[in-house]
């Protein structure tokens, strides 16, 4: 046998495999880009390797996957006064306040808080809050797609139409600040999603792979039959380019019905997934049987404040269920394992009963479950010879994850983003002892910062970086004196 690139030894494995093993004591082996052997202590590791890494007290697990989340927010989650006026945020700046150089920044600092948190795979739209998706010209998903291939790691950058009314207004500004407002169809925004489509799609190999999206639609909004005739021919020219291209489908807020009225109108199947689906109705349950479509779980989301996306209810229908982190936003981040904690806090709640979904599902949904969502799951998702090595250890010797024992318990109770210390992605090592060579934090930061002050500017929104007195008392609760 050649000399593999990269050995773990000493860790505990947590193989996320067919037969869900973990390891004690185990050993693993990267040659290329792929796991090329997985042993226990009694199996004879080898002696030598390019590389070698001692797991002692730690564990190695399959990097976590971040099925849904929104490019730009990054750069805005901290705005503050309220859910309205957020979105209302977002929707000024990603449209009329935006430049490429916004969303490298943000993509760049977006993929170091993965880096750091043990996420190797995310699912990012383009945008979002209102459905603005910056799809006006192919220079901003240029600029998140590169920053992408420069982390290292694996992000489906979602791009489509967005809302109508066509033409949408967008502004663009040169290198000296003068800005002009363009319009842009939908036909264009597609074909601005053809290009980036072109261009970047290769998610395991570069890292950038690229879906689509199109905005939900609820009963309500195509009541009128020249709506929904409209909204027909739109999804149908979606559909055609997915077709053509073979690539996902994803949509950001479903729910109460919307699931059933997506399948009606021709965009649902196997390729699509489905983000927060709250409420959903029993003709809901049937359309995602009948198509195949798999469930984005939000719990740390506001959606999931205004109703229940019904999870263990949906695994038990046999409905594939993955775990998104709806971020960035003003109450949370990237931290897979805090959406992991929320999760079973969530659910648990809703039965009264802490036996719903079990430390061990939920880790799950945050690995073999999505990469299953992505059609990857013979490639991501859990360790096994032959998939590809993305592979993350976790620092287990912290007083908050002792004793050492049940492994899966600790990580997907205890864990936290902070307690991921080395990250393998495609066979290499992007982050060790939480030092990532390839990346200054510093530069990323400060970039992060001025992209974002000047964001602000643009849009005479720098008032809503000023946290409001409200923030210091319960709703209704009169400010002390």
């Amino acid at each position: 046998m050649a000399q593999p690139d990269i050995l773990v030894r000493n860790v505990t494995i947590v193989t996320v495999d067919r037969d869900r093993r973990v390891i004690e004591g185990g050993w693993l082996t990267v040659t290329g880009d792929r796991i090329s052997a997985i042993g226990s202590a009694g199996d004879a590791a080898p002696v030598e390797a390019s590389e070698i890494i001692d797991g002692t007290g730690m564990v190695a697990m399959p990097g976590l996957i971040d099925s849904h989340s929104h490019a730009g927010h990054g750069l805005v989650r901290n705005a503050g006064a309220g859910v309205d006026t957020w979105f209302e945020a977002c929707e000024e700046i990603y449209a009329r306040g935006s430049t490429p150089a916004f969303w490298r920044a943000e993509a760049r600092m977006t993929q170091l808080e993965r880096l750091r948190g043990g996420i190797t795979t995310a699912m990012t739209l383009l945008g979002g809050g209102a459905d603005i998706y910056r799809t006006d010209d192919p220079a901003f998903g240029d600029a998140h797609s590169g920053a992408t291939a420069e982390s290292g790691l694996r992000t489906f950058m979602a791009v489509g139409p967005g809302r109508p009314p066509f033409p949408r207004s967008y502004r663009h500004f040169s290198e000296t600040g003068q800005s002009k407002d363009v319009t842009v169809s939908f036909e264009r925004q597609l074909e601005v999603s053809e290009i980036l489509i072109d261009r970047w799609n290769d998610l395991l190999g570069r890292g950038t792979g690229v879906c689509l999206v199109m905005p939900v639609y609820y009963a309500a909004q195509v009541a009128d039959a020249d709506a929904r005739r409209q909204v027909i021919e739109m999804g149908e020219a979606v559909m055609d380019l997915r077709r053509r291209k073979g690539v996902l489908f994803t949509q950001d807020g479903h729910r109460d019905g919307s699931i059933a009225l997506a399948r009606d109108l021709g965009v649902l199947g196997e390729f699509a997934l489905l983000g927060h689906s709250v409420d959903l109705t029993e003709d809901d349950f049937t359309a995602l049987k009948e198509t195949g479509a798999s469930i984005i779980h939000n719990p740390s989301a506001i959606m999931s404040v205004y109703g229940r996306c019904p999870v263990p209810e949906l695994i038990e229908a046999g409905i594939n269920v993955c775990l998104g982190s709806d971020a960035a936003a003003p109450d949370r981040g990237y931290d897979m394992f805090r959406h992991m904690a929320q999760c079973m806090h969530y659910h648990r709640r809703h039965f009264r009963d802490p036996a719903y979904l079990p430390p061990g599902k939920t880790l799950e949904m945050a690995t073999i479950d999505a990469a299953k969502a992505m059609g990857l799951e013979n490639e991501l998702g859990s360790l096994k010879v032959g998939k590809k090595a993305d592979i993350v250890l976790v620092d287990m010797r912290k007083p908050h994850l002792y004793p050492p024992v049940m492994p899966v318990t600790r990580i997907a109770h205890f864990a936290n983003a902070a307690d991921v210390d080395t990250v393998i992605v495609n066979g290499k090592v992007l982050m060790r002892g939480r030092k990532t060579a390839h990346l200054d934090a510093n530069d990323i930061l400060a970039d992060a910062a001025e992209q974002a002050a000047l964001a602000f500017e643009r849009t005479g929104l720098t008032h809503l970086l000023e946290e409001p007195q409200e923030f210091w008392r319960n709703a209704r609760q009169p400010l002390p004196n």
